[in-house]
Formats: structure tokens, sequence, C-alpha cells
């Protein structure tokens, strides 16, 4: 056990969840600031009732740590890792289930009651625009979320339009990048009472531009990651009666990217396969989201129903390169222009009761159908000869639905017994070619039942200890015709877990302990090729993963105007067996993007400058262990594992509050670290930390 463990147990970091509490509340009263509520088990519950391990980040809190993006996020929430393909595009990791193979989402991703999920290389990024609040899930989520949420589940939960109110508020930050180009943003938010408390509009919107830090120095392109990115939502409320209301979102994404593949190595600079000076495509990361739910309260339960339709185009740039201990190193290189289309349409009806009685239940049932296309245009070099021109083609859809049901029994006023259930089905088809019209559709139906069954008891007001077991489930999918497809992948954990507030309030905690069984881990491996009598690779069930992980963590208030925190995720997650003949993934292997240890170590102080302007300063420090990557069948068992660094971020925020003027200062990675976030440096897939930067937010509120 390495120092920094010795060192964060002895300090007594016993919560998952730092300072959220406190940074969620307007009041600065200890009693309110136990009061978050969350709404993780789709009813609105006090975050220390719900009987799971869940990271819950207010809006402001989003703010004063800088949280923007996913990537942002995943260094904020310890135990959850990701790798980005380019600005805006994610597979996202939690608790140790880390795999790049398949074809579905392991970790699912809300707005509001709207799935971003389209597949797992395909998740839409909200960006932190006018959020109430994000709920990071921690482990299977199956019985309400579905087989996207193997992993867990992130929610990003907007502001709802206020009846009866004028408000808003306009900001704008300008910032500098060490070593890189200047950027900047701007945002507006605007709360509109269209009809005295029945209907209102809320608009929030943002611009962002410039920032980037990454050359390619052969095409005359400095500082070309920096992205043009436009964010505009639009949020209706109409509440005609006390029983009902109806909600309508739009929610419009656009980003450009000039150099948009992301990668970099360690002097900031990107090189392009077969030819280093050539300027490749763009990326633009554009999508549109449309979202009505309906709620009808029928008094004994309450009716919800949530459609959402996306449409989505993606076009980025691909590039490879095989570095030394790669074994097509200096065989092959080459580049991608890589267009993607897809739709997804959802509709989700549920009933839920109203929380009165000592039964809380709920029913419901959802529908999923998304169809994407993708056309990859591509050139190569490979042993000497170069080829140009060629081609890659797919074409996939999915239609699912679920049909699920949750209750929990209040045996006493401390004791709640639940359990949940989901009968998921799932038909797919799949296409991939190597010449236009010469591929062939294949198609199969999977299908799961999900349970979960928990027991939670509050041994005081304020605190709660819980036991849980939960299953997930992910889809199979297709090889190249005619090799076989694989099969489902089916997760299973156990959590033990309390949390809590003590010392009127003055003290949080949280702490979880997990122990997870996957199933038939999908994995590419290599398998006898009866057309060659030779080897080839594909994607394949290949064993059993075992993650065991403690999550853990503090928020401490010694002081009215001081708030203490960390948290800490500890992860063991690796191979425990496979098939007799799988030369790529061996038992023993760490599961890929899953570090053994990460925290985070956060104070705020709130002064005051003078007597009518208060102020703050806060300082957040983020660590995450190396993360490695396996993968026999491309690297030399000398080259492996694949590692990134070790990351250690620091961040710090000064503000004052001047009537309804806000100003802050900020920096983030202070220390100037360039370090790989990503494993994957082999093949010149990995992005960097963001070089130090240094800005100035401004805010005016009304």
């Amino acid at each position: 056990m390495t120092k920094k463990v010795y060192y964060l147990l002895a300090s007594g970091i016993v919560v998952l969840n730092p300072a959220t509490a406190f940074a969620q509340s307007s009041d600065d009263s200890t009693e309110n600031s136990r009061e978050i509520i969350v709404t993780a088990q789709k009813r609105e519950q006090r975050l220390v009732d719900v009987p799971m391990a869940i990271t819950a980040l207010g809006g402001e809190e989003l703010k004063l740590r800088g949280v923007e993006s996913i990537q942002d996020l995943s260094f904020a929430v310890p135990g959850l890792t990701m790798r980005e393909d380019g600005p805006g595009s994610y597979t996202i990791f939690l608790r140790g289930l880390a795999n790049q193979s398949g074809t579905g989402a392991l970790v699912g991703v809300y707005l509001d009651e709207a799935p971003l999920s389209l597949d797992g290389f395909n998740q839409l990024s909200p960006v932190a625009l006018d959020l109430a609040r994000v709920e990071v899930l921690k482990g299977p989520q199956g019985s309400l979320y579905g087989q996207g949420s193997a992993g867990g589940t992130i929610r990003y939960i907007t502001n709802k339009p206020q009846l009866g109110a004028t408000e808003g508020s306009i900001e704008g930050s300008a910032y500098i990048v060490d070593s890189g180009s200047a950027g900047g943003k701007g945002a507006v938010v605007l709360n509109l009472p269209l009809s005295q408390d029945t209907l209102a509009l809320r608009i929030a919107a943002s611009y962002e531009s410039g920032g980037g830090w990454i050359d390619q120095p052969e095409a005359g392109i400095t500082n070309g990651n920096g992205t043009e990115l436009l964010n505009v939502r639009g949020k209706l409320l109409w509440k005609p009666s006390d029983v009902f209301s109806a909600e309508a979102m739009v929610q419009i994404h656009r980003a450009h990217t000039k150099l948009g593949a992301g990668y970099e190595e360690a002097d900031r600079t990107f090189d392009v396969g077969v030819d280093r000076s050539k300027v490749l495509i763009p990326k633009d990361f554009d999508y549109t989201l449309y979202n009505l739910e309906l709620k009808y309260d029928l008094g004994f339960a309450s009716l919800t129903s949530a459609s959402t339709y996306i449409d989505h185009d993606h076009s980025y740039p691909f590039s490879y390169i095989p570095r030394a201990g790669n074994v097509f190193f200096p065989l092959l290189e080459g580049n991608d222009e890589r267009y993607l289309q897809a739709e997804q349409f959802t509709q989700e009806v549920r009933l839920g009761s109203n929380g009165d009685g000592p039964i809380d239940w709920t029913i419901g049932a959802f529908y999923r159908d998304v169809k994407s296309e993708s056309v990859v245009d591509y050139e190569n070099v490979y042993g000497g000869f170069f080829s140009d021109n060629l081609y890659y083609g797919s074409n996939s859809s999915s239609e699912s639905y679920s049909l699920f049901g949750d209750v929990a029994l209040k045996a006493t006023d401390r004791l709640t017994i639940g359990a949940g259930l989901r009968y998921f089905r799932d038909k797919q088809t799949g296409l991939i070619e190597y010449a236009p019209g010469t591929g062939v559709s294949q198609s199969a139906t999977f299908s799961s039942v999900d349970p979960r069954g928990y027991i939670s008891y509050k041994y005081n007001d304020n605190a709660n200890a819980y036991a849980s077991i939960s299953k997930g489930f992910r889809s199979g999918g297709f090889n190249v015709a005619p090799y076989d497809p694989y099969e489902p992948e089916k997760i299973l954990t156990y959590e033990l877990g309390t949390k809590g507030a003590v010392a009127d309030g003055s003290v949080q905690f949280d702490i979880a302990g997990f122990y997870t069984v996957y199933e038939d881990m999908v994995r590419r491996r290599l398998v006898p090729d009866p057309t060659t009598g030779g080897v080839r690779s594909e994607s394949s069930n290949i064993g059993r993963i075992e993650v065991k992980g403690i999550e853990v963590g503090l928020a401490v208030r010694p002081i009215k105007a001081l708030t203490l925190s960390a948290s800490a995720a500890i992860t063991d997650s690796k191979i425990v067996a496979t098939a007799a003949t799988d030369v790529v993934n061996i038992a023993g292997d760490r599961t890929d993007y899953a570090p053994k240890l990460s925290f985070t170590l956060g104070a705020n102080y709130d002064f005051d400058w003078s007597a009518d302007v208060p102020g703050f300063i806060r300082i957040d420090y983020q660590h995450r262990d190396k993360v490695t990557y396996i993968d026999r069948s491309s690297f030399l068992v000398t080259a492996l594992p694949q590692r990134s660094d070790e990351l250690d971020l620091i961040n710090a925020r000064i503000g004052a509050e001047i009537g309804k003027f806000g100003v802050e200062l900020y920096g983030q990675n202070i220390t100037n670290q360039n370090k790989s976030i990503d494993p994957y440096q082999g093949w010149s897939n990995a992005n960097r930390t963001r070089p130090r930067v240094v800005g100035m937010r401004v805010r005016y509120a009304f």
C-alpha cells in the first residue's frame, strides 16, 4: 500500500462527497446544509437517505471547482475516468469497469430526463451551463436506468423555469493558456414569466472561443485545438393547474475545432500519420436535443412522461503512429477522416408514489430507437506500400424496450427494505463493410432481467447505513460478417455504506465499500482464421473480472467561514479468468483505465474584503495514479503495460461580491503539469493535461 493511502486513511477521510452539502445551500446554516435533495431514484429524496454511493455537486460548486466538461468532472470525482478522442468525445469509466471494446455504454449520461448515450463511443457531452447540480451514481443502475448504466450514471440536472419571477445573469470570462492562446467565454441566463403563475420561459446560452495550445508545425498550425463552442438551451414550463405541468426543452450544441484530434506529444505538438504536413478535417461535434416532460399528480401517485429526440452529426480526424514497443512499429501508420450521423428517440412513462405512506414505489416502461451511420475515408502506409482513398462503412440500429419497477417498504421509522427489477429486450442490426455494397447485414436480439435489492437503517435523523446488491447488463454486438457476434456482459455489485452528518451538520461523512463481478467482459483477442490459416483479431467475451474498492472522504466546517474537504477512491480491478486459448488477455492483468488510488483535497474560506463586500478563496488539489492499458495483440511484452502519467493538479480561485456583481480570479493547473492523461501513447493517441490557465470571470445577477 502506498504512502498516499496510509496518509489518507490516517487523516480520517471518510466521505465520497466532499463539501458539496455546504456548497449547495444558499443559507449558511448547518441545518439547511444537510438537506440536499437528489432525484437519483426518480423521486425526490434527501441525499443521506438514498441507499447508494452518490456524488452530488451543486451548480455553484461546479463553478468553484472549474468543472466545465466530463474531463474536468473525472478529476473532481475519484474513481471516474475516461478516454477523450478530441473535444467533446468521451468514453466514460467508473469504479474499475473500464472497457473500450463493445458497442454500448458502461456509464450512462443524462440531461434531466433525456438519455445522452447513443453508444459507448458516442455520448453527447453537455457543458456546465445553468445547472442545478450533477449527480454521479456509482455502481450498476440497471433497474432504474437500464443497460447503458452498468457501471453507473451521470445526471446533469438543469435549473427549471421559475413561475412569476424575472431573473437572470450575465457573465464573461477571459483567460490565457500558458504557451498557448488567449480565450474567452460569455454566458447569459434569462428567466421570464410569460403568464402569471402558469407559464415561464428560461433561456441559457454560452459561447466560447480560443484557448488552444497544440501545434502542428509542419502544417503551419499554431494553437489549433481552441474550440468554438456554442450552447443554447430553452425551457418552457406550463403549469395550468396544481396537478399538471408540461416542460419542453430544446438544447443546441455546436462545436468546431480546427485541430480536433485531441492528441498531443510531450512537446505539445500533433503528428499526422503518413504525412506530417497534411491538414486533416476539423472536428465538428453538433447535436440538437428536443425533450418534452409531462407530469400529472393523481393524488396517490404522480404520472410522468418523458419524450426525447436527438439529432447528432459528428465529423472528426483520426491519426495513428505506432511508437517503439508496438508490434507495428515502424511498419504502419495512417490517418482517417470520419463522418457520423445518428438519431435517437426515447420514451419513458412511469408512475411513482407520493411518499405519504409506508411504501414508496415506482413502475414504468422505457422505449429506445437509435440509428447511426458512419463512413471513414482513410489512407495508410504498411510495409512501405502506400494506400489512399480506402473506405470503411458501418450502419447500426438498436430498438429496445424495458419494463421496470422499484418498491421500498418503511418497515419502521428507521428501517427500509427495498427491491427493484427491470426486464430489458434489445433488437440490434449491424453492417460493416470495406467497400460500398459488399457488407452483410447481421441481426441479433439480447435480453436481460436485472434485479436490485437493498436495506437501509437510519441510526439517527441525519445518518444512514445501507447494504445493496445490484445487477447491470450491456448488450452484445457484431464483428465483421461472417465472424461470430459477441454475447452480452453481466455486472453484479455488492455494496456496504454509511453516510450522514454529525456535530450539528458541521461534519459530513460518506463511506462505501464494494465488490463487483464482471462476467463475459468483451475485449479484443486473437482467434484462428480459417480463411487464411493464421489468426485474426475480433471482439470476444474473454472471461471474468473482479473489482474491489473503497470510496471515502470527509467534509468539515471547523468554523462557519471555513470548509475543508477530501475524497478518495481505492480500486483493485483485475482479470481473474480467461479462456485457456486466449494469449491476449491473461488472468492477473489490471483492468484498463482503472487507477489504484485517486483523491481530492479542498479548502474554501469566506471572508469580508470590507463591511459590504464579501469574498472567498478556494484551493483544490486533485491526484490520480497512473492508469494502464494492456493489449498483447499490439504491443511487445516488454512494452506492457502502456501507462499514463501520475497526475497532481492544483486549482485556485479568489473572488468578491460587490452588490449584484461578482468578480473572480482563477488559476487551473497552477504548477503547469505537462502529463499524459491517457495510456494510449504507443499509438500516439493520448491527450495530456491542459497547460496552466490564468483567467478572470465577471458576473452580474438580476
